[in-house]
């Protein structure tokens, strides 16, 4: 018997290929689209894909922004990948007067855009980490790469606790955070090869 994994659609999304990475590692996943129970699994995935405001408006037209909200309230163990970091903040510059779950009291901000850096961020970038601190990164190296695609990033400065990785991309930004066992990552762990894979073990069994 795997681990319940609820992969959480709110109608966009990388979701196929991250169930099939979790499949890959021994987890029982289902895509939920609808409120669900959560006493029916074990952790929680939301993938997100697209703008702040339409993923808000998502979850909430499908009747999943409760649940999420129970889910991160109560403390259940829930990884957000990329937007599902972003909204664990309090807003976004990308859809002003739109509120995100406010776990973290930041803004996600828009890069600006450079000859060395242009927008969105797509490719292979470093994240640095307190080695050994946190069990997501467990048997991973400290400047490890994975793999980004976004246009909007967390300020470190406007964290005030939580910051679990960071990564540099014309400044130095949150990749990372946690707070109990809700984690979110900006990178996309589904395409970051190896290394991806062992992160998402690390979120169904050390977690």
């Amino acid at each position: 018997m795997g681990v319940r994994v609820a992969v959480i659609d709110y109608g966009s999304g990388n979701i196929r290929s991250v169930s099939k990475a979790l499949e890959s590692l021994g987890a029982r996943v289902e895509v939920v689209s609808s409120p669900f129970d959560t006493e029916d699994f074990d952790k929680f995935v939301l993938p997100g894909v697209g703008a702040f405001g339409d993923t808000v408006q998502g979850l909430k037209e499908r009747g999943l922004w409760d649940v999420v909200a129970s889910i991160l309230k109560r403390g259940l163990p829930y990884l957000g990948i990329c937007l599902g970091m972003q909204i664990l903040c309090r807003s976004s510059e990308e859809s002003e007067g739109v509120e995100g779950f406010g776990i973290f009291p930041a803004t996600a901000r828009r890069f600006r855009s450079s000859p060395d850096c242009k927008v969105p961020q797509m490719g292979w970038n470093q994240v640095f980490f307190e080695d050994g601190k946190d069990p997501l990164f467990s048997g991973i190296p400290n400047g490890s790469y994975f793999y980004f695609c976004h246009s909007y990033y967390v300020p470190i400065d406007e964290l005030d606790e939580g910051l679990l990785a960071w990564t540099e991309y014309g400044l130095r930004y949150a990749s990372a955070v946690v707070k109990g066992r809700t984690y979110g990552v900006q990178f996309h762990p589904e395409k970051s090869q190896r290394l991806g894979l062992e992160l998402l073990r690390n979120f169904l069994y050390k977690v």
